[in-house]
């Protein structure tokens, strides 16, 4: 076979190479053709820049793997690192100017900038005194449970500048309050408390007209008819109203004592806050035992009594102890502030709303207290004409007259007391009524 016709060496050689006959003839040549053919061929030029190109190529792949894992590993690690950042930033609040640590710490508290801590919708006293670091209030603003995440309001108070601005004082605030609105009310509101003080033994419209002197802006009258008529849902958040008979007022369940106020607080809220300063002056005390034989209505009530009758400590449970000695017995109580109370509900009811806190109560009525008329619905409270006790508390009892209506002193067998004129308070104590004759005639009170 010839070169001619391109068929191949007989011996299937490797046709890879064909070198061109002018090598052929040359024994040089031949001899190079034979040692390529024999050796493989040689590197050509394409074949070098086909390998660089697999180089870069390998080189741009490590390359892409490289950035993707950086990638990954700030992804991964970023969380941390914003924890790790905003932790040092609520130690040192003044990190939070540089732009980037501001940035990571918003980004890492994200919803806890917005999100209450609570539904809760009550008011909460809170006092910042002088000196108080941002993350002081912070502190304690989450151990009040005004806050969810302390941090947030670090950070929200030091981009508003709280520090060289808020004024020391006591804040009304809420619980269902987001970290802007709290940082606000301590900085740009400035709402102050108003101070509401009532004190003990007072009935629910001296309470109304009391608040009506106050600088609030509360629908004292809403309040009035919702402590008069309270709504069946409020009554069921308080367990220790369980016995309140329906149509009853919450008479003798709003506490005495000093609140601080929003002075914006509406009428329920304030309702709320007497109930509760209520439940937390007696505490254990509204939990009556069996062997008492009353409902803590019925203790309240006789509480209440004793709160407008005895002066002296040492002659709270010794009055207890006549008026249940008279209970005991089947007796009139003949209580004078029952009497009086009935007559000023008649009074009162007749004069304008805004006309309270000018009406005198608890003024002596001229008569024998036997003959004063009641109408049908305030007929339980003629205690000189009706047996046993009238059929709710007169007024919110004090602490030291429920004990003595808890435990009354009836070891005396005393059924009647008399004031002693220039006495201090005191009382003299009969067993009979010829003896509480004798001390009537004694103080003046008969010829």
């Amino acid at each position: 076979m010839t070169i001619r016709d391109g068929g191949g060496a007989r011996d299937g050689g490797d046709r890879r190479y064909a070198p061109p006959q002018a090598e052929l003839r040359d024994p040089v040549a031949r001899a190079r053709a034979a040692r390529r053919m024999r050796d493989g061929d040689p590197p050509t030029r394409d074949k070098v820049g086909r390998g660089v190109g697999v180089l870069v190529g390998a080189l741009v792949i490590i390359g892409v793997f490289v950035v993707v894992g950086a990638v990954l590993l700030v992804t991964l690690l970023r969380p941390a690192v914003a924890g790790w950042v905003t932790g040092m930033a609520y130690d040192n609040p003044s990190l939070l100017g540089v732009g980037w640590v501001s940035d990571l710490v918003r980004e890492d508290l994200g919803p806890a900038l917005t999100a209450p801590a609570s539904s809760d919708s009550a008011d909460v006293e809170f006092t910042v005194a002088d000196g108080d670091t941002a993350a002081g209030i912070a502190d304690r603003l989450h151990a009040t449970g005004l806050l969810a995440d302390p941090r947030a309001f670090v950070y929200l108070a030091v981009s508003r500048d709280l520090a060289g601005k808020l004024e020391a004082g006591t804040f009304v605030l809420r619980k269902d309050m987001t970290p802007e609105e709290l940082v606000a009310s301590l900085l740009e509101m400035k709402v102050f408390a108003t101070t509401v003080a009532l004190r003990e033994a007072l009935r629910l419209e001296q309470i109304a007209a009391y608040l009506q002197t106050l600088p609030i802006k509360t629908d004292v009258q809403a309040f009035y008819r919702l402590a008069k008529d309270p709504p069946a849902s409020l009554v069921a958040d308080y367990p220790w109203l369980k016995d309140l008979p329906p149509g009853a007022s919450l008479e003798g369940y709003l506490g005495s004592g000093v609140y601080e106020v929003d002075p914006r607080i509406d009428a329920e809220s304030l309702l709320r806050r007497l109930l509760d300063g209520f439940h937390a002056q007696m505490g254990d005390l509204l939990t009556v035992p069996a062997s008492r034989g009353m409902t803590l209505r019925q203790v309240l009530t006789l509480a209440s009594i004793v709160d407008r009758e005895a002066v002296v400590d040492s002659e709270y449970a010794k009055i207890a102890g006549v008026y249940q000695n008279r209970i005991d017995q089947g007796m009139l109580l003949n209580a004078d502030p029952t009497v009086i109370y009935g007559v000023d509900s008649v009074n009162v009811a007749k004069l304008p709303f805004a006309e309270w806190p000018t009406y005198a109560f608890w003024n002596p009525v001229d008569g024998p207290l036997a003959d004063v008329k009641l109408p049908k619905s305030l007929a339980s409270y003629q205690t000189y004409v009706n047996v046993g006790l009238p059929d709710g508390p007169i007024v919110t009892p004090s602490v030291k007259a429920m004990k003595a209506a808890l435990e009354p002193d009836t070891k005396g067998g005393y059924l009647y007391f008399v004031a002693i004129p220039n006495g201090g308070g005191k009382h003299a104590f009969a067993k009979t009524y010829e003896q509480h004759l004798a001390n009537l005639k004694k103080y003046g009170y008969i010829q």
